[in-house]
């Protein structure tokens, strides 16, 4: 008895140690936690460059009656020793300042934000950076924006929450597409800015959120961008008040990846770093749409998560950029589905048209009101694809793309995206067996 007594009590010992973080060292390099997010408002993405280096953490091998440490769980991933020292001597050579740091285990790398020192340009640093063996990825820190058209300075603000002024839900005959699907229970995560989780059409629609930027709540359910796309997407419906999303029994997932600049009219903005967090943390999830109204530049990091999401089978929605160019993050990877506003112009092969014009949303505050841009097209998108969904789980990326390009309709002079068509299309296959 003595000693079943002590064997649990050694055991619930090192049970405790597993759950201790990882032990500070070299260069300061703690825990997971460590990054403050609040320094991503001091981020410059003209000066700061993001480094990646190998972080092996494998458990040790483990046998029957070996040790529980060798259970530590994925929320323990931190910096290993390796890459603390990696990073610290290479600090020590080029003289770098750190902001923040983070893993990345679906990687297995450590990723840091820096500083050049002073009197070293980025782009010397970068070279100097790419030839070191040690480094696994050194780019440039990229900013990335959301794709919502600005409101004309004498824009009105309405309040009248009616479906039938959904341009886009009345065109693309959602309301039919609902005899078949409204999305019960498909998983679709918005990475945006936040939303106003408290937001009577949005209540219930919102299983979880994550805040990647900063610490502050009362920012994260004052965002606009990211409240019009989730209201587009899954508003709640028979409430008796508000609008019906193109999906309203789709779940929904929040990661605030974006922020709005201290500058009035300003759009949202993001980097390398938010979204790289946000990419990460959905690859540990079940979600099966990625909805990302967002874009810029190519970066290599975010390639790399974008890719080992598509090889997961994620389907991944995005916003053309306004100048029409698909030649950077996300939508010039293949295998995403990007959305233009709807225009009477033929769109770019490949390339899906939606309703992004004048759509009537949901916005902070429990308000409704207009907006426009590919941004709210994509969300249209994202709605249909988990009405198709709901009915054919096993549909893939290029399946989704093929019917939504196949089933679309004129509507108003314009080919666009048609959720009734679309469905009926689905249903004819699953009935040929097809």
């Amino acid at each position: 008895m003595k000693c079943g007594v002590l064997v649990l009590a050694a055991a619930m010992a090192l049970s405790a140690c597993a759950r201790l973080p990882p032990v500070a060292s070299a260069g300061d390099h703690a825990a997971t936690g460590r990054a403050t997010l609040a320094s991503v408002s001091t981020m410059d993405s003209q000066r700061d460059i993001v480094l990646a280096v190998a972080n092996p953490l494998a458990p040790p091998a483990t046998h029957a009656g070996s040790s529980l440490l060798g259970y530590l769980p994925s929320a323990n991933y931190g910096i290993g020793q390796r890459a603390a020292s990696t990073l610290a001597a290479l600090k020590k050579i080029y003289g770098w300042q750190e902001v923040t740091g983070w893993p990345i285990k679906a990687l297995d790398v450590y990723c840091i934000v820096l500083t050049p020192p002073p009197g070293m340009s980025r782009d010397t640093l970068l070279k100097a950076l790419a030839a070191d063996a040690r480094v696994r990825l050194a780019q440039p820190l990229q900013s990335y924006s959301t794709y919502a058209d600005p409101p004309p300075p004498d824009a009105r603000r309405y309040n009248d929450p009616y479906a039938d002024l959904q341009r886009g839900f009345v065109e693309t005959d959602a309301a039919v597409a609902h005899n078949l699907s409204r999305g019960d229970g498909v998983h679709v995560a918005i990475i945006d800015t936040g939303a106003d989780l408290a937001h009577p059409d949005l209540q219930g629609r919102i299983r979880d959120t994550q805040n990647l930027v900063d610490a502050d709540r009362t920012a994260f359910d004052r965002d606009n961008h990211g409240t019009e796309v989730a209201g587009v997407i899954a508003a709640t419906a028979d409430n008796h008040r508000g609008i019906v999303g193109i999906a309203p029994g789709a779940v929904l997932s929040v990661y605030k990846a974006c922020w709005y600049p201290p500058v009035p009219g300003a759009g949202a903005r993001c980097n390398t770093f938010t979204l790289a967090k946000a990419l990460a943390a959905v690859i540990d999830t079940d979600t099966r749409i990625i909805n990302l109204s967002l874009g810029g530049p190519a970066d290599p990091l975010l390639d790399e998560l974008l890719s080992r999401l598509l090889e997961q089978g994620r389907i991944v929605i995005t916003a053309m950029p306004p100048d029409g160019n698909v030649g950077g993050f996300p939508d010039r990877a293949p295998g995403v589905i990007v959305v233009r506003t709807s225009r009477a112009t033929e769109a770019p092969p490949g390339v899906l048209s939606a309703p992004g014009s004048d759509i009537l949303t949901t916005q902070p505050g429990g308000g409704y009101d207009f907006t426009s841009g590919s941004s709210m097209a994509a969300a249209h998108v994202s709605g249909i694809t988990a009405l198709l969904l709901a009915m054919a789980p096993a549909l893939d990326a290029r399946s989704v793309h093929d019917l939504l390009l196949q089933s679309s309709r004129v509507s108003d002079g314009m080919l666009q995206v048609n959720a009734a068509a679309a469905m009926a299309r689905l249903r004819e296959r699953r009935k040929a067996g097809r």
